[in-house]
């Protein structure tokens, strides 16, 4: 029988203009403890984003989401917090903030399978 992973997701959400509080899902972070995995995957659809603000800044949201990614994965050039270990990471990037990047609150899964799960809320969330 396979091993079962307790996992922790939530959804990568760009908010334009904060003070609306409309978003669209850009991405998907995955994080397993116990077995020390955590992912994101992040794709931003600019046609969307456009629709929500048309004066929003796509270079600088960008490099917003790429210090995201650098930090999930451990990055040196992703700063102090992309040395810590994979729960800090996941519980800083978590983190409820007022800001143009923000995520869901983390949501629990048990998965056989982590990067067909990973990939199963990407599909469903962000594409």
């Amino acid at each position: 029988m396979p091993d079962k992973h307790l996992y922790e997701f939530a959804i990568i959400r760009v908010v334009p203009r904060v003070e609306r509080e409309e978003f669209i899902n850009v991405g998907v972070i995955l994080c397993s403890i116990k077995i020390n995995y955590l992912k994101c995957g992040i794709l931003m659809d600019r046609k969307k984003l456009i629709a929500l603000d048309p004066s929003a800044e796509i270079a600088l949201i960008q490099t917003y989401l790429d210090a995201f990614t650098k930090i999930c994965d451990g990055n040196k050039n992703g700063g102090p917090l992309a040395s810590r270990n994979i729960s800090e990471r996941f519980r800083w990037l978590t983190a409820v903030r007022s800001s143009i990047i923000q995520t869901s609150r983390p949501h629990p899964g048990i998965s056989e399978n982590l990067e067909e799960t990973f990939e199963q809320l990407f599909e469903a969330y962000v594409n």
